[in-house]
Order: C-alpha cells, then sequence, then structure tokens
C-alpha cells in the first residue's frame, strides 16, 4: 500500500481548531508545530466526550442525553433500529447538522477539550479536521485527480499537489488500480472504487477523524470487504467513527461499539433515540451489560 521509495511527511498533532489556521480575510493557512509531548499521547486519550447531547429538529427531540467519551485511533461502530439516531449524532462531530435550518444541538460535545459548538469555532474548520465519508458514494462530476486535489485546492495547504493526490489514493488503496487514468471521469469508476475515492478524497486535507455513514449499504461483499480492510489499515493514523446496521460488520471491524435504541411516546407516537451503552465491541458482543442489547444483537427485536 505504500511507495518504500517515497517518505510521507510527520502528521501534526490536533490542537485547538481557533488557532490551527488562519481562516480570515482569504489568508492561506498557517502551518503549525506539533508539541513535543506529541508522541506521547496515548491511543485510548480521549479524542471526544459527549456530555447530555440532545438533538432537536424544531421541537421534535430526535436522539437525547448522550454521554459517552470515544478514544483517538480506534474504529467506534454506532448500531442500532432504524430511526434511533445514530446518523443524526454522527452528525454532529463535524457540524454537519449546522446545515438545516430547523435543527440545534444540545449539551456539549468536547474534542480535544474544546467544545466544538463553541460560537469561536468555525464550522469549516471542523469539516476540515473531521471528515466524512457520506453513505451513497459522492464523487464529484470531474477527472479522478480533481477529486483528490479539489480540497487541497480549496484550502490552499502546503506541498505539491500530485505528491498529495498520489499520497491519499495509496492510503486508500486505489493508485495501483487508477493511476493510469487519473484524467478519467470519477463517475466512471465502479461503486466501490467511488467510495474508495471518496476516502483518499476525505484524506487529502490531512483530517484526524474520518466519519462513516454506512459506507458500505450500497457495496458488493468484496466491495465491503476492501473497504473493511482499507479501514483496519488506516486506524493506527485516524480515529475512525461508524454508522452501521451491519451488526456482523460492527464486530468485525470496531473497537469500540454504542448501542442505540428508542423510545415512543404514546401520546405524540413519536420516537427519541437513546444510548443503551457503550463498551468495547467484544463486551458488547459476547456479554451486553443491557437486556435491549442483548435482544437486538440476538435479533429479537429490531
Amino acid at each position: 500500500m505504500t511507495d518504500p521509495e517515497r517518505t510521507e511527511p510527520e502528521r501534526t498533532a490536533p490542537v485547538d481548531i481557533r488557532t490551527r489556521t488562519a481562516m480570515t480575510d482569504g489568508a492561506a493557512p498557517q502551518a503549525t508545530t506539533a508539541p513535543a509531548h506529541a508522541e506521547a499521547v496515548q491511543d485510548d486519550a480521549a479524542v471526544f466526550e459527549l456530555s447530555g447531547v440532545s438533538v432537536y429538529y424544531g421541537t421534535y427531540r430526535a436522539i437525547r442525553d448522550v454521554a459517552m467519551v470515544l478514544p483517538q485511533r480506534r474504529i467506534s461502530a454506532f448500531i442500532g433500529p432504524s430511526g434511533c439516531g445514530k446518523t443524526t449524532l454522527l452528525r454532529c462531530f463535524n457540524r454537519m447538522n449546522d446545515l438545516i435550518p430547523s435543527a440545534r444541538v444540545e449539551g456539549r460535545i468536547n474534542y480535544r477539550g474544546l467544545d466544538l459548538y463553541d460560537e469561536g469555532v468555525d464550522p469549516i474548520e471542523v469539516r476540515t479536521r473531521i471528515g466524512m465519508v457520506f453513505q451513497k458514494p459522492n464523487p464529484f462530476p470531474k477527472s479522478i485527480r480533481d477529486n483528490i486535489a479539489f480540497g487541497p485546492r480549496v484550502l490552499k495547504l502546503p506541498g505539491d499537489i500530485d505528491e498529495i493526490v498520489e499520497r491519499s489514493l495509496r492510503r486508500a488503496a486505489l493508485w495501483d488500480e487508477v493511476k493510469d487514468r487519473l484524467k478519467d471521469s470519477a463517475l466512471g469508476l465502479s461503486g466501490g472504487q467511488q467510495q474508495r475515492l471518496c476516502i483518499a478524497r476525505a484524506l487529502a486535507v490531512d483530517p484526524e477523524v474520518i466519519l462513516m455513514d454506512e459506507p458500505c449499504s450500497a457495496l458488493d461483499p468484496i466491495a465491503t470487504g476492501r473497504i473493511e480492510d482499507l479501514m483496519e489499515e488506516i486506524k493506527s493514523e485516524y480515529t475512525i467513527l461508524i454508522v452501521t446496521h451491519n451488526m456482523q460488520q460492527a464486530a468485525r471491524v470496531s473497537d469500540r461499539c454504542a448501542f442505540f435504541t428508542t423510545e415512543v411516546n404514546e401520546k405524540s407516537d413519536t420516537r427519541t433515540g437513546v444510548l443503551v451503552e457503550f463498551d468495547r465491541t467484544e463486551q458488547i458482543f459476547s456479554n451486553p451489560a443491557d437486556q435491549r442489547t442483548e435482544h437486538y444483537i440476538t435479533g429479537r427485536f429490531g
């Protein structure tokens, strides 16, 4: 997957979003250097800490009172029945719900100790550090190369564009398949290749976290296996949060697993998502603490 003759630049440690780059008045982002203690950070150190998180669409509460601590450089899976708020919560981590006028988030989501919803935080910078891959592959109607180069160009990131393109495609295990047709339209790729291209596009801006919303739901088993292998390969560099309806996939790829379910308001006939439990994946699937989790993973409901 890597080129032995190419030396990849060191990844800088995550820092306060508000001070990492200068994004005002059209200024180009200014590079920062990693603190001396960066290498000493443990892999299980918290990247996100949630307390009392609820999400509303107007007066409707989609998910309520979520509290959890998500570790860095791990794959955390969100599972549960449809309508339990998994995707709604996932979109909170990079403020995608800001794009929905009726949506609002209550509670606190800390990223490296910083409140993501603080007034001083730039949502664009958040989405640079915390990328997202959607359920349906969404390549731009451009060439394969231009898909990868788009983000670095817009953000005016330093470095040679061709090197960034190659490095990103290699990280996404796609380089060998497309290196001879980089000028071809990305729309000509297969579904699985398009999804890996979207992952490469997310990696091109050097994020710390990658959010994946059912990335394999539209793919065949072979393409799904490649995406899962890719996730396993890159988790030593990136924190990955994945929403999946495939419990076997969650069991295969994740290190931590959160089970959500729904509570029904009998008066209004509305459903609100709640977090039942969050633990190591092997614990969730072998000895869950809550009977509702056991019933779901054994197929008794959901």
